[in-house]
C-alpha cells in the first residue's frame, strides 16, 4: 500500500552535488518526490550525493517556460512512437519526459506519469491540464484507451496536431509579415518627422519665401508629432490594450470580429479555407477513431476556430440527431463548397467517410498554403511601394523648397 501512496506524491526539481562512479565531483538537477528518493535514484546511477535540496524558486515571479501547441504535438508524436515500439505507457512517459527541452512540459509529463502509475487512466490524468490538452484531445485518448488502440489513436492525434499547427503557423506568417513591416515603416516615419524635418524647418525659416503647400503640410504634421508624440504613443498602447481585453472578455466582440474576418478581401478567403480544413480534418480524425458522429460534430464545433462555422457545426449536429443525412445537413448551412458535399456524399454511400474527409482536409490545407505563399509574394512589392511613398514623400517635401530656390537662382 505504501508504494502507490508514494508514487502519487507530486514530483519537484531537486539540485544535487556529489561524486560520480569515477570519484569526480559532479552536480545536476533531477525530479523526485523527496530528498531521500532522489538520493536512492542517484545511488542506482552510481552517484554518491553529498548535498540534495529542492531547487529554489525565482525571487520575482515565475520563470516557467510557456508551453506551446507544438510542444504538445511533439510529445504526442514521441509517445506514439514509443508505444508502437512496444514500450509500456509509464516507461514511455519517462523516456519522453527526460528528452524534452521545455521544463514546464517536462513537469506536466512527469505529473501524468505519476497519475498513470498510481492507477489513473491516461485521459483522466491529462484532463488536469485543460490549457494544454483540449476536450478533443482528451476524448480521443479516452476512446483509444477504451478500444485498446491507444498507440494508433496517439499517432492520429499527432498527425492532426502537426498539420493543424503547420496551418496556423502559415496563416500567422501571412498576417504578421505585413504588420511588422508597416510598424517599422511607421516608426521610421515618426523618427523622420520628429528629428529630421525640424532641421530642415530651421533652414527654411531663413529663406524669407513662401514654402510649397506639400512642404507646409508635412511641417504641420511634424509640429504636431513633436508636441503630441508621447500622447499618440500612449493612445495607441491604450487602444491596443482595450481592444485585446475586449476581445478576450466579450464573446459578442470576439464573434463580431470572427464574422467580419470572413468578409475581408483576400484574407477572408484564406480564413474560410482554413476553417474548412479544420472542419474536415477534425471530423475525419474523430470519426476514424470510432467516436459517434453526433459527438464528433460537437468536438468539431470547438475546433473550427470561427463562430460562423462553429454555429454551422452545431446546426449540423442537431440535424443529424433528428435523423437527417450528413450531406443534407451540411448543404442546408449554405457554407460548404460543392466539393465537400460531393466527398461527404460519396463517403456516406461507400462507408469510407473518414477517408473522404481526410482527402478534403489535405486539399484545403494545400489551398491555404498556396494562398498564403501567393499573398506574401503579392504583398512584398505593395509594402515596398508604401515604404517608398512614406519615406520618399517626406524627402520630396523637404527638398522641394531647395529645388525652387535653385531654379530661381
Amino acid at each position: 500500500m505504501a508504494a502507490p501512496a508514494q508514487s502519487s506524491l507530486k514530483q519537484v526539481t531537486f539540485t544535487w552535488q556529489g561524486q560520480n562512479a569515477k570519484g569526480k565531483a559532479s552536480k545536476g538537477e533531477i525530479f523526485g518526490t523527496s530528498a531521500a528518493m532522489v538520493k536512492a535514484q542517484l545511488r542506482k546511477q552510481g552517484i554518491k550525493a553529498t548535498k540534495v535540496k529542492k531547487k529554489a524558486k525565482p525571487l520575482f515571479g515565475s520563470s516557467k517556460q510557456a508551453i506551446k501547441p507544438m510542444d504538445i504535438a511533439i510529445f504526442t508524436r514521441q509517445l506514439a512512437t514509443m508505444m508502437k515500439a512496444g514500450i509500456p505507457l509509464v516507461q514511455s512517459f519517462e523516456i519522453v519526459g527526460e528528452g524534452l527541452d521545455n521544463p514546464s512540459m517536462k513537469e506536466i509529463v512527469f505529473s501524468i506519469r505519476d497519475d498513470v502509475s498510481a492507477g489513473s487512466h491516461f485521459a483522466d490524468a491529462i484532463r488536469k491540464f485543460p490549457r494544454q490538452f483540449d476536450e478533443l484531445f482528451c476524448n480521443l485518448v479516452e476512446s483509444g484507451e477504451q478500444s485498446g488502440a491507444l498507440e494508433t489513436m496517439l499517432d492520429r492525434l499527432a498527425t492532426y496536431k502537426e498539420k493543424s499547427e503547420a496551418l496556423k503557423s502559415k496563416i500567422k506568417k501571412a498576417m504578421n509579415y505585413p504588420i511588422t513591416v508597416l510598424a517599422v515603416a511607421g516608426i521610421v516615419t515618426a523618427i523622420l518627422l520628429i528629428k529630421v524635418v525640424p532641421q530642415f524647418a530651421e533652414t527654411f525659416s531663413s529663406f524669407g519665401a513662401e514654402l510649397p503647400i506639400f512642404t507646409q503640410y508635412v511641417m504641420r504634421i511634424s509640429d504636431f508629432m513633436i508636441a503630441w508624440w508621447l500622447y499618440v504613443l500612449a493612445g495607441f498602447g491604450i487602444a491596443g490594450f482595450i481592444f485585446k481585453e475586449a476581445k478576450i472578455r466579450s464573446k459578442k466582440i470576439q464573434h463580431a470580429l470572427e464574422r467580419f474576418s470572413l468578409k475581408l478581401p483576400v484574407f477572408g478567403h484564406i480564413i474560410e479555407q482554413s476553417c474548412l480544413a479544420r472542419f474536415t480534418r477534425t471530423l475525419s480524425t474523430t470519426f476514424a477513431a470510432g467516436v459517434p458522429l453526433v459527438d464528433a460534430l460537437y468536438s468539431v464545433s470547438g475546433a473550427t476556430g470561427n463562430i460562423v462555422y462553429k454555429t454551422a457545426s452545431l446546426q449540423i449536429r442537431d440535424d443529424v440527431t433528428a435523423g437527417q443525412q450528413l450531406t443534407q445537413s451540411i448543404k442546408s448551412t449554405e457554407l460548404f463548397p460543392i466539393m465537400v458535399l460531393q466527398m461527404v456524399s460519396i463517403g456516406e454511400e461507400s462507408g469510407a467517410l473518414d477517408a473522404m474527409l481526410d482527402k478534403c482536409a489535405t486539399f484545403y490545407e494545400a489551398e491555404v498554403v498556396n494562398a498564403v505563399d501567393g499573398l506574401i509574394s503579392m504583398m512584398e512589392p505593395l509594402i515596398m511601394a508604401v515604404l517608398g511613398i512614406l519615406v520618399g514623400g517626406l524627402m520630396i517635401a523637404m527638398y522641394m523648397p531647395i529645388f525652387q530656390i535653385g531654379a530661381v537662382v
